[in-house]
Parts: structure tokens; sequence; C-alpha cells
């Protein structure tokens, strides 16, 4: 692993936090209001802004939209003091138990950081501002878990015919009994999945898809020719974890490719910790600020600790 060699200031700044999703301003807001010096660097690739409006967010009963939702949680981190720089990390290096990052502008030492740097949806190929009308009209979803109800008693359609596919489509059999479970490439069933489908009701169309259509509806053209219309369409291609930074640093990723923390957060390397979507967890924005409000405590009680501020009885 390279050794920084950059001189470091006289001032080390407290916390990093790599992604400025739901995951990464929560802690900020948290270690801000701990006192903490953070600095949150944003990509701007988190998922949240996807979400046309978002149902499942305590508090907010008639839905708030993933962007307004990034964007209050912003302000209400930068009420307290967080610096937020609208840069992304290229490169993190550690050196005597403290943290370089490189962005895109500078370089920067930190002694803790905390990697929120989430995941990212495997997409068919569809043109981007299509791909959004098509979202934004609820043509296109893409987390069964956070609008199925949305979707309910609709015609829906689930692209992509492996175990992830086989599994949303039977999710989403609950809410709907017209599911039909389609695929991008030319492919054949597990007998299991055959069987799990049969039973629940599920259409499976295997000529693969070629081409779509979000005018009015979720249409597409198999590779056949023929034409199927639906109300909605899930695409269940799967995730890529933003875990470069991490594997920089040595550390092993899970099945998914996802990281793994103990319960309080930490990944293993004294001030390295995470929280939301890059971890082995369930993808939701409720679970990453629990996970936020967890590391951030840590972070602040492990800083707190290294300086002796924490009283253990003799």
């Amino acid at each position: 692993m390279a050794q920084a060699t950059n001189e470091k200031p006289d001032e080390v700044t407290d916390c990093a936090i790599i992604g400025c999703g739901p995951a990464g301003l929560t802690a900020a807001i948290y270690l801000a209001r701990f006192l903490r010096r953070v600095t949150v660097f944003d990509g701007g690739k988190s998922r949240a802004s996807w979400i046309p409006k978002s149902h499942n967010h305590a508090g907010f009963p008639c839905g708030i939209e993933g962007r307004e939702l990034l964007a209050r949680m912003r302000q209400q981190a930068e009420q307290f003091g967080a610096n937020i720089i609208e840069e992304r990390v290229t490169s993190i290096e550690r050196e005597n138990d403290e943290f370089q990052l490189s962005h895109q502008s500078g370089k920067g030492w930190y002694r803790t950081v905390l990697l929120a740097t989430g995941v990212v949806n495997r997409k068919p190929s569809i043109n981007e501002t299509i791909h959004k009308e098509a979202m934004d009209a609820g043509f296109l979803r893409y987390c069964p878990i956070c609008d199925a109800y949305e979707a309910r008693k609709q015609k829906i359609a689930v692209l992509g015919a492996n175990g992830a596919g086989v599994a949303e489509a039977l999710f989403l059999r609950q809410y709907s009994d017209s599911i039909t479970l389609l695929t991008l490439k030319e492919s054949e069933l597990q007998p299991a999945h055959k069987e799990a489908l049969a039973n629940a009701g599920v259409k499976v169309v295997l000529s693969p898809v070629v081409k779509f259509d979000f005018t009015s509806n979720a249409t597409v053209v198999l590779m056949d020719g023929t034409k199927l219309q639906f109300d909605t369409l899930y695409p269940a291609l799967g995730t890529d974890p933003n875990n470069e930074l991490a594997i920089s640093l040595g550390l092993v990723v899970s099945g998914d490719k996802c990281l793994i923390s103990d319960k309080h957060q930490r990944l293993g390397i004294k001030g390295l910790y995470a929280d939301g979507d890059i971890l082995s967890a369930l993808d939701q924005i409720s679970v990453a600020m629990g996970q936020a409000a967890i590391a951030a405590t840590t972070m602040h009680n492990d800083l707190r600790e290294e300086a002796g501020e924490i009283w253990k009885p003799v």
C-alpha cells in the first residue's frame, strides 16, 4: 500500500465523510452536533436523488422527493457546521493512524474516515433523459420494497431472469396478479426457479428485450418482434458497490462486493468506518440513517478515548 508523503498541516480535521447521501449526511449532522470538525465529500451520485417521491420515510405522510430530502439534510448538516465539498475523493492513504484524502482540487488529512459511498444500480441501455422521465412518471422503478405499494394491482414487468430477478418477481406477486419476468439475454431458468414462478402465477418470457419505449407506459420489444406493454418495469440487474477506496486500503469485501462492519460500524482499520448501502444490509434510507447514527457516535467516542476524555473506572 502506498504511503502518503505530503507534509501534514498543523491542524488535522477530525472526520471525513465520503458520500453525501442520507447515510453520509445523517452522520454529518450527528458529528457536527458533537462539535467535531467534519468534511463531507459529495461526488453527486447519491441514488436517493433518483427517487421521484418516497412514501416510506417516516414523518412525510404525503411523501418526499429524493432531491428535496437530500437538500433538507444538507442544509441541516451545514447549519451545524459541516463543511461540504462538491468533489469526488480519488484516493485514500493511511499513515500513522491518520488518513490523507486526495480529491479533485486538493488533499487533506483526517483522523477518522466514514465510507458512505453506496452502490450503483445496473441500468438497462436507456437514454439518461428518457430514464429520468420514465422514473418520474412511475413507468420505471428500482425498489419494490420502497414503492411496490404504489404499483399494486398494476401490470408489472421485472427485467432480469436470474436469482435476483426471480426473487423480485415473487416479492411483487403479493401486490399484483399480473407479473411478467423478462430478460436482456437468452437464458434458461433453473428448475427450482421455474417451479416457484409457476406456482406463484408469474409469467416468464425468455425472448430477450431489445428495445424500450416509455412514451405512455412501459413498452418493450422482444428479439422475436413481439411488443409487450406494462404499467411499470422493475430492472433487477443488480448493483455495483463503490468499493474502490476500501479495496485500496486492503479491506476484503463480501460475496456481494459490499463491506462488512462490526456492530459499531468499524471496518477493522483504526479510524475507518462505513454506513449505508456500501455495507451488506437492507438498502433502505431508514437503515442507512440508523447506521449513520451508530457510526457517528462511535467515531466521536473513539476520538474521545484516544484523547483520554473517556473516564473509565479503576
